[in-house]
């Protein structure tokens, strides 16, 4: 780092810290009680720490990092140190504390404030370079002692380093502030967005129109008459194109299969009774009743065998219906002619809906795919289901979507719990106006869900912004009567230099009382 401000000084961490300090552990009852961190115990980024955890001396003594009041941990292992796991221990119980080996332990020397290196080392900087020094094998790769030690830091006065760490933490406090705000108003906008589903689905978000069109409402007995005659239309079409494939078809060809006719299963009195009740134009059905559901296909063994892959046809997995944001048109797999024999295409415009993993998560065939038995396709009746209304009902009874199978589901949705899912089935017509509503309320908190996360972006931004500042010395102004880093530096040697060596090191007072 160049152009230090007047006074400040350039250093190794090793000049004003010990890393990963000797415990003496000689003088410690074992039935003393210590606090206990394991690396869960410290959050991501803000540097909070949770030490209110005891063990006794005894259980943690062998097997585990120890540490004292004021010291600062620092995870070193991915991905705990890139997210930002550090933090300065507060009191403790007994003011000895133990945790994770994946911790490094940094210690300040007198006249350097521990914050003020906590501060330093939280940085992006500082994490994104000790992240491109790390070593080790991929999963397992940790920051070493030596790139800790060696790393240079701008010291200051310990005044100003006081200065400093007051006026970080009075800009951080305000941003803080300003990020729970935006983090608040981002899960209100979640609620609202299952307020606009609820509301759909309940019928309130088209009240208007049935009232301007109650003549052309039906009555639950013709909404169910009409799928029927839809559903019979269609068996009959596929009827019609089998005899016409069993005509044309080759001599040698293969046979296809003929159709089956499903027949219409409607809900009971017992089961209806437990539903809210639906507005005029409204009937309850299956979720079967209105399109063809099936279960992907990957019949092979091991499924991951790498004979299924490499050719032209795009296979998907749950992972990929999750982050589609409703449309795939992105895998990262495909399978060959090999893959394809075991498994069966779906065509674009496919409802997918995953079984496992990923509980009833949706979204539609942007491309022609495969897809596993942990995925079921839904093709809609056309003529009397739009597939979008299905998507959004789907998305609206997610998180309880067991409430809306029959009593004797299991945990885990399997086909029949689709099949059996109740639908507030309405007129194709409302549907389509139903899909568009939510749409257009979506488009909006989709928009104010970007300028949130823009919002957040800009706050961290401006966090790292406030600590180059700080570690430049453009943050606070600076006082000539101020000692010197120079001289704090020499006397820190001059104090290691007298210490005699020693096998251990005992307890000590908090770094920051002893700065005090």
């Amino acid at each position: 780092m160049s152009n230090l401000s007047s006074g400040w000084i350039l250093t190794p961490i090793s000049t004003i810290a010990e890393v990963n300090p000797s415990f003496d552990k000689s003088s410690i009852n074992e039935d003393i009680a210590v606090s206990f961190v394991p690396m869960q115990a410290v959050e991501a980024e803000t540097g909070s720490i949770d030490v209110s955890t005891s063990r006794y001396f005894s259980e943690v003594k062998k097997g585990y990092t120890g540490f004292l009041d004021g010291d600062i941990l620092f995870a070193k292992i991915t991905p705990c140190m890139e997210n930002g796991k550090i933090a300065v221990v507060p009191e403790l119980i007994n003011s000895i504390g133990f945790g994770s080996t994946e911790f490094h332990v940094l210690r300040t020397k007198q006249g350097i404030l521990s914050k003020y290196l906590y501060y330093f080392i939280s940085s992006k900087t500082f994490r994104f370079n000790a992240e491109r020094n790390m070593t080790g094998a991929v999963g397992q790769r940790r920051v070493p002692k030596k790139y800790i030690e060696e790393h240079e830091i701008p010291i200051p006065s310990t005044k100003e380093q006081y200065r400093i760490v007051e006026k970080i933490e009075e800009l951080f406090s305000e941003l803080d502030n300003g990020v729970a705000a935006l983090k608040t108003a981002r899960e209100q906008l979640k609620v609202y967005r299952q307020s606009v589903l609820k509301q759909a689905f309940e019928g309130k978000l088209t009240a208007k129109w049935r009232e301007e069109n109650a003549d052309k409402l039906e009555s639950p007995e013709e909404i169910l008459a009409r799928i029927c005659q839809a559903r019979e239309a269609r068996y009959q079409q596929q009827l019609e194109e089998w005899k016409l494939s069993i005509k044309n078809m080759e001599h040698n060809g293969k046979k296809p299969s003929k159709p089956k006719k499903s027949p219409i299963i409607n809900l009971d009195g017992d089961e209806l009774k437990y539903l809210p009740e639906l507005p005029h134009g409204y009937t309850y059905t299956y979720l079967s009743n209105l399109g063809f559901l099936g279960r992907g296909k990957s019949k092979h063994r091991p499924r991951n065998d790498p004979k299924l892959f490499g050719g032209p046809y795009p296979f998907l997995q749950t992972a990929e219906v999750k982050a589609a944001n409703r449309l795939i048109t992105n895998y990262s797999q495909t399978y060959n002619d090999f893959g394809l024999a075991q498994s069966k295409i779906w065509p674009k415009g496919t409802l997918c809906i995953t079984i496992a993993a990923n509980i009833a998560e949706t979204a539609f065939l942007g491309i022609d795919a495969c897809f596993p038995d942990s995925v079921v396709g839904f093709t809609a009746e056309s003529k009397i289901t739009n597939p979008k209304y299905i998507e959004l009902f789907i998305k609206a009874v997610r998180v309880k979507i067991e409430a809306y199978a029959p009593a004797t589901a299991q945990k885990n949705i399997n086909l029949t719990t689709l099949e059996n899912l109740v639908v507030p089935y309405c007129s194709i017509e409302e549907q389509q106006l139903i899909t568009s509503e939510i749409e257009r309320n979506f488009s909006v908190i989709d928009q104010n869900e970007a300028e949130i996360d823009r919002a957040l972006s800009r706050a961290e931004t401006l966090r790292q912004s406030i600590l180059k500042k700080a570690f430049s010395g453009q943050l606070v102004p600076q006082d000539p009567n101020d000692e010197p880093a120079s001289e704090l530096l020499a006397r820190i040697k001059a104090e290691k230099a007298a210490q005699k060596p020693t096998k251990g090191r005992g307890r000590k007072p908090s770094r920051e009382k002893e700065n005090a």
